[in-house]
């Protein structure tokens, strides 16, 4: 069997005259010793390419001269491009998480365009047709029939840090809000403080009710007692925070420290503290969640759990991506590890 021939006629490797046999992908995969796949992947400008891989690759092509047919010459002119929607204002929270996907798209070679939910009725087909790969949702409220609409278009979905469970089906990305729910109670339970109120988000999201567990299970592990006055859901924005801290406030029994579900929840909390006259930490310690940069900024500079965020938003980025290249993932959800940074809105009771 005669073995594939990638030079063009007259074997010099220079552009051969008309009618001389064009050099093939297969030709080029087989002396790379990679399959076909992996050379149209080089061509197209695709990132699931190891670097060693895709140099040999790309030096083969260049000594033999390989021009891509017209239809593929227009697709990998473009990079691949994934869509990132958020709904409501740019907060801190949401400018991270693109921060990461952003960074980690440069290193892929992939652009990323950034939009507002669209409720049109051809809105993910729309997508398709402008050349997107990939939709990214951070913290988006998702119906049914948003998910149905990506699905019937063939645009897969990744939801960063999903306020409601995500169907089987759907691909995620979070922390372990429970975990950090747990550690940021046990620290103010292990500062002495038994009075410890929550603060938190919507009652139906999904990572409230694990933040919240985290906080009954600590408090349960020491003996606590959660008046029921104590558990207070609301909304994440700092408003939410004034307002809760104030009515936490003028309870006949106060707590003497709050964990608030969100870092804005919690710079709520500092400013009715300080509007009261209180002291933070001396007369009320606060702990948040997420270490945005308003957790550093805020006076006291704030104790708070902090979620990878830029991480979180480079692993959404490389799931869009091996979604879009058709790969089965292992998990349809991923969670990252939180962590408590200690500041100086703690101390002890």
């Amino acid at each position: 069997m005669k073995s594939a021939d990638p030079t063009p006629a007259g074997g010099s490797g220079k552009p051969s005259p008309a009618g001389a046999r064009r050099t093939t992908l297969a030709a080029v995969a087989q002396l790379a010793g990679v399959s076909v796949a992996t050379v149209s992947k080089v061509v197209n400008g695709r990132s699931d390419v190891a670097p060693e891989t895709r140099s040999r690759v790309q030096e083969l092509l260049h000594q033999h001269d390989y021009v891509a047919p017209v239809g593929r010459r227009a697709e990998a002119a473009a990079p691949a491009t994934i869509e990132v929607q958020f709904a409501g204002d740019l907060k801190p929270y949401v400018a991270e998480v693109l921060e990461g996907v952003v960074d980690t798209a440069t290193e892929f070679g992939v652009s990323v365009a950034v939009s507002q939910p669209d409720r049109g009725p051809h809105w993910a087909r729309n997508l398709v047709a402008t050349g997107r790969r990939a939709l990214i949702a951070v913290t988006s409220v998702y119906t049914p029939a948003y998910v149905d609409a990506l699905t019937q278009a063939g645009l897969p979905l990744v939801v960063v840090d999903p306020m409601h469970l995500p169907h089987t089906d759907v691909n995620s990305v979070g922390s372990t809000n429970f975990a950090g729910g747990f550690a940021a109670t046990e620290h103010l339970l292990r500062l002495g403080h038994r009075r410890v109120a929550y603060l938190g988000g919507p009652a139906v999201a999904a990572v409230s009710q694990a933040r919240v567990h985290g906080y009954r299970a600590a408090m349960e592990a020491r003996k606590a007692p959660v008046p029921g006055a104590y558990v207070r859901p609301g909304e994440f924005t700092y408003q939410a925070g004034a307002h809760g801290a104030a009515a936490l406030l003028d309870l006949a029994e106060p707590p003497t420290a709050v964990f608030a579900g969100n870092d804005e929840i919690a710079l709520g909390v500092l400013e009715t503290a300080r509007t009261r006259g209180l002291r933070v930490p001396q007369d009320l310690s606060v702990v948040g969640f997420d270490d945005t940069l308003l957790a550093g900024m805020a006076s006291p500079p704030l104790t708070t759990v902090r979620q990878p965020l830029r991480e979180m938003g480079g692993v959404a980025l490389r799931t869009a991506l091996r979604l879009a290249d058709g790969v089965k993932l292992e998990s349809h959800h991923v969670e990252l590890a939180t962590e408590l940074v200690v500041r100086a809105s703690t101390a002890p009771v």
